[in-house]
C-alpha cells in the first residue's frame, strides 16, 4: 500500500550561525511579510545560535489561520514562551488559561459581555469622549499625536466600565506601568535565553515594581468595594458584576482571580481599542477623501447629537473606516500557539511541539485576498466585499472559541468615538509614516500627530 509523504515546510534563508534572529530582532513583522512573499503560506524560520535555535513555523493563508484558531484549535494550545511571560506579569486570567480553568472562567464572564448588556455602555463611552474634546478645546487649528490620545481616551472608558466611578488612580497606575510591563514580557518573549525573574538584575527588579503597582491598584479597588458592600452609581460597572458571578457549577471568583480578570480586561481592553481608533484617524487624516465620506455620513445620520448604541448599523462607513484600519494596523499582529501533535497545514507538514505564528500582519496583506494591500480603502469592507473573502482572510480580534470576549464592546467604543470625533473635527496628517512594533499589542514607535480644525457645521 503506497504511503503519502508530506512535505516539510520551506524555510526562510538566514545567517548561518544565528539563523534569522537579527532580523526578527530589528523588523520581526517585515521578516514575516518577507517569508510569505518569498516562501508561501506556511513557512519555517530559524532564529539563535547553535544550541539555542528555536524554530517557528508561520502560518499565513486564512485557510491555514482557520485550522489553527478554528477548525482544529484544540491541537494548537498557548503553550509557548510568550504566553507564559504574559501568564507570570497578568496572571491566569482569559487571555492566558486553559483548559478547565479557561472554560470555567468563560462561563462565568460571558453573561457579562451580551450584546445588551454592553450596549449599556454606550453612554459611559460617549461622556470620556465628550470629556477629551473639552480638554482639547481649541478655537484654531491644534496638533495632538492621535495614538498617545486614543490609548487615553480608551483607557479612561475601560476603567469606568470597569470600575464606575473610581477611575482616576487606576489611570493614573495603568499609564505608568503598562509601558513598562510590555517591554518587559516582550524582551522575555523573544529572547532565546533569559534571567530567572527573581535574579535581582535592574530590569527585573523595575519590573517587579510595576508589577506590583497594578496589583495594588487592582486590590485596593476590589478590597475597598467588597468592605463597603457599596458599587458606584448603579452597580453596573464590571467590577462589581465580576465579583457578583456565581454558578452552582463554577462556584465565583477569588480575589486575586478577579485582579487577574481585572488586568487582563484593563490591557486587552484599551491598547487594541486605542490602536484603532488612533490609526483610523491617522489614515483619515493622510486621505481627505474619505474622511469626507466619513463626515457626511455623520453629518447625516447623528445631525449633531451624541451618538449610541443603536446607532452603529447606521454609520456603515464609519464601521468600513475601522475594519481597513485594523486590517493595516493590527492590535495582535501576531498570535503563537504551539501544536500538540504532528499536523498537516496547506500541504506541509507541522510537527508536533512545534510553535507556531499566525500573523494577521501579513494575512491582512496577502495577495490573494486583497488587491494592491498597503493602500488604504474603507470600501473592502462593504458586506459585497466581506462576503466575497475567506472568513479567515481578517482576524483582529482572533477567532474559534478564544476569540476576543470583548469585540462588540470595542467595535462599540470605536464606532462611538470615531462618529464624535468626527462631528467636532477635521483631521490632517502631519506625520505621514508611523514605524510600529510588535509588543503584547501593536505599538507606535514615534508619533502619529494630526493637525485638527474644529468644523464649524
Amino acid at each position: 500500500m503506497a504511503t503519502t509523504t508530506r512535505a516539510e515546510a520551506p524555510a526562510l534563508a538566514g545567517n548561518p550561525l544565528l539563523g534569522s534572529l537579527l532580523d526578527l530582532k530589528s523588523d520581526s513583522l517585515g521578516t514575516f511579510l518577507r517569508a510569505q512573499r518569498e516562501q508561501g503560506d506556511v513557512v519555517r524560520i530559524t532564529a539563535g545560535p547553535p544550541g539555542l535555535r528555536a524554530t517557528v513555523y508561520c502560518v499565513f493563508s486564512a485557510e491555514g489561520v482557520q485550522q489553527v484558531l478554528a477548525g482544529q484549535s484544540a491541537n494548537f494550545r498557548k503553550d509557548n514562551a510568550f504566553y507564559q511571560e504574559i501568564r507570570e506579569s497578568f496572571g491566569n486570567g482569559l487571555l492566558t488559561s486553559q483548559d478547565e480553568d479557561y472554560l470555567r472562567q468563560r462561563r462565568l464572564v460571558q453573561p457579562l459581555f451580551t450584546k445588551r448588556r454592553v450596549d449599556g455602555y454606550a453612554a459611559a463611552i460617549a461622556a470620556e469622549v465628550t470629556a477629551l474634546t473639552e480638554e482639547w478645546q481649541e478655537d484654531g487649528p491644534f496638533t495632538v499625536d492621535v495614538l498617545e490620545g486614543m490609548t487615553r481616551l480608551a483607557l479612561r472608558a475601560v476603567a469606568r466600565v470597569l470600575f464606575g466611578t473610581d477611575v482616576d488612580t487606576a489611570v493614573e497606575v495603568v499609564e505608568r506601568c503598562f509601558p513598562e510591563v510590555g517591554a518587559y514580557v516582550s524582551r522575555r518573549g523573544y529572547s532565546p535565553l533569559k534571567t530567572p525573574r527573581d535574579w535581582p538584575t535592574p530590569g527585573n527588579r523595575r519590573a517587579a515594581a510595576v508589577h506590583q503597582a497594578l496589583y495594588e491598584v487592582c486590590d485596593r479597588i476590589i478590597a475597598d468595594r467588597r468592605e463597603s458592600g457599596q458599587a458606584p452609581g448603579d452597580g453596573q460597572d464590571l467590577l462589581t458584576l465580576l465579583a457578583e458571578a456565581e454558578s452552582a457549577e463554577d462556584g465565583s471568583f477569588s480575589a486575586t482571580e478577579l485582579r487577574e480578570q481585572v488586568l487582563v480586561f484593563l490591557v486587552a481592553g484599551h491598547e487594541t481599542t486605542a490602536t484603532s481608533l488612533g490609526f483610523a484617524l491617522h489614515l483619515l487624516g493622510l486621505h481627505p477623501e474619505f474622511q469626507k465620506r466619513a463626515h457626511e455620513e455623520v453629518d447625516r445620520v447623528l445631525a449633531g447629537r451624541t451618538p449610541g448604541a443603536a446607532d452603529l448599523d447606521s454609520l456603515p462607513y464609519v464601521t468600513q473606516v475601522l475594519k481597513e484600519a485594523m486590517r493595516l494596523f493590527p492590535a495582535a499582529p501576531a498570535i503563537g500557539r504551539r501544536a500538540v501533535a504532528a499536523t498537516e497545514i496547506d500541504g506541509v507538514t507541522v510537527p508536533a511541539g512545534a510553535d507556531v505564528i499566525v500573523a494577521s500582519w501579513v494575512t491582512h496583506r496577502h495577495p490573494a485576498y486583497w488587491e494592491d494591500p498597503e493602500r488604504f480603502d474603507p470600501d473592502r469592507f462593504t458586506p459585497e466585499a466581506e462576503a466575497a473573502r475567506p472568513r479567515y482572510a481578517w482576524f483582529p480580534f482572533g477567532g474559534g472559541p478564544r476569540a476576543c470576549i470583548g469585540q462588540h464592546f470595542s467595535m462599540l467604543e470605536s464606532v462611538i468615538a470615531l462618529a464624535m470625533l468626527l462631528q467636532k473635527y477635521e483631521f490632517e496628517a502631519v506625520d505621514t509614516e508611523v514605524p510600529v512594533v510588535p509588543a503584547i499589542t501593536l505599538q507606535a514607535a514615534g508619533p502619529a500627530r494630526c493637525r485638527l480644525r474644529p468644523r464649524t457645521t
